[in-house]
């Protein structure tokens, strides 16, 4: 439910609503928070929540560090963890300077804009994820291994899945708060789960992302456990993924989703740096379903992008290189260009790549164009990129170079 700013008073007022955390994240999608009290919830509304910029990393304002914190009331939820006496709950805020002005590396506020300029062409984009994570054991002092927490494979059942009642937890604390998961199982590693989640608006489903790793980790915490969403917790197991779900559509119905998957494989590798943003992320490239090769297909695993096989509104294509540690807002806003650019340029799909990319001569590897293999090849793509200068603040960019 998204409620307006007159139900968020009246909720705090009659819901014993004790404590409000105005919630934003950091350059690289790292979740912060600062907690107020229930009677000051009308002067952050007016005058938004004061907070140092030039503690949070890639704010870079240590000459002008008085930032503003304003909710969105939009996006009130209840914190089902905490005390059902004396609530906490939680919204999410834009940032703003003093003089009220957008600050420009709130990446919330920068997926805003993506979003409205596809819907001033009347497109529409809407994302959901497929997020996985490992569960670690903690030790005696709760603090984290290596140990998985079992040695389940894929789809296994309990007892030999473990994680069956953590995720259980986590998915009922979901929709206790909004957000509605479709599926959920042991993934290929030990230890290793995956949730999936509806597709949403694109600033919808990345407050979801957000939320869904805030709730992993709490509930993990709960059990005396470490969810890890890192590339490749395990040297020689599956990595963490997070594929991503898109799909499209125009206010006059034409087809244009070739166009905007021509767009995303055009502009995949000066966007790579903000879909995978760690070292780790280049290693899982190429193997356990984790794609290498620039390519589409249906169905097909082995590729970068995938057309599942699906109906009605639930069509949609896949893009399988980004993993959890990428912030959803960039990364959706970053996609929303690449496909609009497709869409402008009226960019024509390649060839699907009906084959297993794993199993491929040495002929045909020539013959397709790779991921960057590195960190700092996808930084290099990047800053030499003229669609990453033309779309991204430079203030962003310089953060992740």
């Amino acid at each position: 439910m998204e409620y307006s700013f007159d139900e968020v008073v009246q909720y705090v007022e009659e819901e014993d609503v004790k404590f409000i955390k105005m919630a934003f994240c950091d350059v690289l999608g790292q979740q912060k928070n600062i907690s107020i009290m229930s009677g000051e919830l009308m002067r952050a509304f007016k005058s938004g929540v004061p907070i140092d910029g030039s503690a949070i990393y890639g704010f870079d304002t240590d000459v002008h560090s008085d930032l503003f914190l304003f909710p969105d009331p939009s996006t009130l939820s209840v914190l089902p963890w905490r005390p059902e006496h004396g609530k906490v709950v939680r919204m999410f805020c834009n940032i703003k300077k003093p003089d009220g002005t957008p600050f420009e590396c709130d990446l919330r506020y920068f997926l805003q804009q993506a979003e409205k300029k596809a819907e001033e062409k009347g497109i529409k984009f809407f994302f959901g994820s497929e997020m996985e994570f490992y569960l670690f054991k903690r030790d005696e002092l709760g603090n984290p291994t290596k140990i998985p927490y079992d040695n389940a494979g894929y789809m296994d059942v309990a007892p030999d899945d473990k994680g069956e009642n953590v995720r259980r937890e986590i998915c009922l604390t979901l929709e206790q708060m909004g957000i509605l998961p479709e599926s959920s199982h042991h993934e290929e590693g030990p230890g290793q789960n995956e949730i999936d989640f509806r597709y949403n608006s694109p600033l919808k489903a990345a407050d979801d992302a957000i939320t869904f790793k805030n709730v992993v980790n709490t509930i993990a915490s709960r059990n005396g456990l470490y969810a890890d969403f890192s590339p490749k917790p395990i040297k020689d197991c599956s990595g963490n993924g997070m594929h991503i779900n898109i799909s499209a559509k125009s206010a006059d119905n034409r087809e244009i989703m070739k166009n905007v998957i021509a767009g995303i494989l055009c502009h995949i590798s000066e966007i790579t740096l903000f879909l995978n943003t760690k070292e780790e992320s280049y290693n899982r490239f190429g193997a356990y379903k984790a794609p290498k090769y620039i390519s589409w297909s249906a169905e097909n695993r082995s590729q970068l992008v995938r057309i599942p096989a699906a109906v009605g509104e639930n069509k949609r294509a896949e893009l399988r290189s980004p993993d959890p540690m990428c912030n959803p807002y960039i990364a959706y806003a970053m996609i929303i260009m690449a496909g609009l650019d497709g869409i402008n340029k009226n960019m024509e799909l390649s060839m699907p790549v009906d084959v297993n990319l794993y199993d491929i001569d040495d002929e045909m590897k020539k013959s397709l164009k790779l991921l960057p293999d590195s960190l700092s090849k996808a930084k290099e793509i990047a800053e030499s990129s003229s669609f990453i200068a033309e779309n991204m603040p430079n203030k962003i960019l310089k953060t992740y170079l």
